[in-house]
């Protein structure tokens, strides 16, 4: 079976959430994270290597939540589990970190954190977001099929779906070809509201119907070969670092949307749309939890999943 990974970007604690690490709350019948859920559904897809990406000083927490037990269901389905580290001093070679910044730099560098542990094709997704079964069976599908190096795929979610009803959300707002199979560009739009009509983003409305990216992207690899993204990735953070940075020292962040959207406008790279009808849900807020954990029981009882999760695996 072909190798595929799943690179959970798990190293932020959500200061929309109120200061806890949101991606170790629990939300099942037993106590289970929404982290759970998305490593159920890979495994299920098919995936069979998994990547936790954190930070240093939510290790020890993080292992005992969540890693340690994983890691046994795991061993038991043949997943391999890594671990990789985002660190805010981990820059460009000759670059400095500017003064006074504690602010991490971005998705962009989380996935580049993987490089040495990430030898075969490739999924992203963020730790704190339910994404649904389809997407994961049908990014793992995609992956395991030849493609160019430059191609990229993403699960097409509707911006409607992917809404909180307790604040703002940021969201990669994408510019779709006719026929929605393939991405033109895509926006980082932060503070992105539902209104009654639809939604808007300071105060600019956007089109409810409008696909989004959630952050979950695929990056293929020839057979023996890293990724190809990786090295553009590792070239583009140093151009951020000349660029981006100096204009905005404490803020400037390195992020797949945006990076992927200069990828598409320069020409250089594909995004394919895999398209999926599931609806989004994640812990923002500290509001959003008990809407949550209500979803997840509604699909227990609907039967998409066991009461005790990983039963079903086989």
């Amino acid at each position: 079976m072909k190798k595929t990974t799943l690179l959970i970007m798990a190293a932020g604690i959500g200061s929309r959430f109120g200061g806890g690490i949101k991606q170790l709350e629990p939300v099942g019948l037993n106590d289970e994270i929404i982290m759970d859920y998305s490593i159920h559904d890979a495994i299920e897809a098919g995936f069979n290597k998994i990547i936790f990406v954190i930070r240093r000083d939510i290790e020890a927490d993080f292992r005992e939540r969540i890693g340690n037990r994983v890691e046994a269901i795991c061993g038991a389905h043949n997943v391999e589990i890594a671990y990789a580290f985002q660190d805010l001093q981990e820059v460009p070679e000759g670059c400095a970190v500017p003064e006074g910044r504690t602010k991490p730099w971005g998705t962009g560098q989380a996935v580049l954190a993987a490089k040495d542990v990430i030898h075969e094709p490739f999924a992203v997704i963020n730790a704190d977001d339910y994404y649904g079964k389809k997407a994961f069976y049908q990014l793992h599908d995609w992956l395991i099929e030849e493609h160019a190096d430059s191609a990229i795929s993403m699960a097409g979610f509707i911006l409607k779906n992917t809404l909180s009803e307790n604040g703002g959300v940021t969201r990669g707002v994408c510019k779709v070809t006719e026929g929605h199979s393939h991405v033109m560009d895509v926006v980082e739009t932060k503070n992105i509201v539902k209104t009654a009509d639809g939604a808007e983003a300071d105060g600019v409305r956007l089109d409810p119907e409008s696909y989004v990216s959630m952050n979950m992207w695929g990056f293929p690899a020839k057979e023996g070969c890293a990724p190809a993204f990786l090295k553009v990735l590792e070239e583009e953070f140093r151009t951020f670092f000349e660029e981006a940075v100096p204009a905005d020292p404490m803020k400037a962040e390195y992020l797949l949307p945006t990076l992927i959207g200069g990828l598409l406008r320069a020409g250089t790279y594909s995004v394919k749309v895999l398209e999926t009808g599931d609806k989004w849900f994640g812990v923002t807020y500290k509001e959003d939890k008990e809407i949550v954990v209500e979803s997840f029981r509604k699909l227990i009882a609907d039967g998409f999943y066991q009461k005790e999760l990983y039963s079903d695996l086989g």
